[in-house]
């Protein structure tokens, strides 16, 4: 196929939207992207350029509820509604591509974490996972008040939305960027009540299960990421042990592939993926 757009349907009947880019000639391998809250697949342009330059495919999709996938904005019924919807990703992924090529998945943020419980729960047949500022905590506490009112509207009323509160000046030091994800009309800031106690629920889950990883793991962050925590991260990579390959970013906002110095950090995922073809 070319690079351009595809749909496939979730396993409730939603439609979701991907993208996929190609290299020429035949691939080393393919990655497989999950993007982060609010966004979508299509900020990930910068960095299908550089890993299709490098021999690699980038196939990406909305995740539901984002961009121009269908779904209430910012909800999940559940996480497990999320690991069906990569299994479905994955699955499709294989059919485009002929071939018996590696593959690897590769997260940020929100997109990081449900990697990370995705190589956890699923035990998938890949090559390899990325994840970059996962949200495996957050960088901040959350007002008791606002945490409270979603565990019991996570309960009474799951679809329950609320502004997911990011501060966007700490998506990156790179004012250009910060301002093309305010006019980007594909970004929203909605997050429901089930989708924020599973977002935290899964990052203690990933946590406490760390020692059970059994893929290799390319974990990125940025030290200055006020968003979701680099201790968290690290805290991932000790327990997890000599499967986690841990990079941190001196002075890195949310946002490390879109931070000044971005060029480094793609760089070292390449590279990384190179080592695991």
């Amino acid at each position: 196929m070319q690079d351009g757009t595809f749909n496939f349907k979730t396993n409730d009947g939603l439609t979701l939207l991907g993208r996929v880019w190609q290299t020429t000639g035949t691939p080393k391998g393919i990655v497989n992207l999950v993007h982060g809250l609010g966004e979508h697949s299509g900020r990930y342009a910068h960095i299908a350029e550089a890993f299709t330059k490098s021999g690699y495919n980038l196939i990406s999709f909305d995740l539901r509820g984002h961009g121009l996938s269908e779904g209430k904005k910012g909800h999940t019924p559940d996480i497990n509604h999320l690991m069906d919807d990569i299994t479905l990703f994955l699955k499709k992924s294989k059919s485009l591509f002929a071939g018996d090529f590696p593959n690897f998945l590769y997260g940020h943020s929100l997109g990081g974490l449900l990697v990370i419980n995705y190589g956890l729960r699923q035990e998938p047949d890949l090559a390899g996972l990325i994840a970059t500022d996962p949200a495996l905590g957050l960088s901040f506490e959350p007002p008791k008040a606002k945490l409270m009112l979603g565990k019991i509207m996570a309960d009474l009323l799951p679809a329950f939305s609320m502004n997911n509160a990011l501060e966007l000046d700490a998506l990156s030091r790179d004012a250009a960027i910060v301002q093309a994800y305010k006019d980007d009309v594909l970004v929203h800031s909605r997050i429901s009540a089930k989708l924020a106690i599973e977002l935290i629920d899964g990052g203690v889950y990933a946590l406490e299960h760390a020692g059970e990883l059994d893929l290799p793991l390319l974990l990125m962050h940025g030290t200055a990421d006020r968003i979701a925590s680099s201790k968290a991260s690290e805290k991932f990579a000790n327990k997890a042990g000599s499967k986690v390959t841990l990079r941190l970013w001196e002075g890195y906002y949310h946002e490390i592939h879109n931070d000044i110095g971005k060029e480094e950090v793609i760089a070292c995922m390449i590279e990384w993926l190179n080592s695991h073809i």
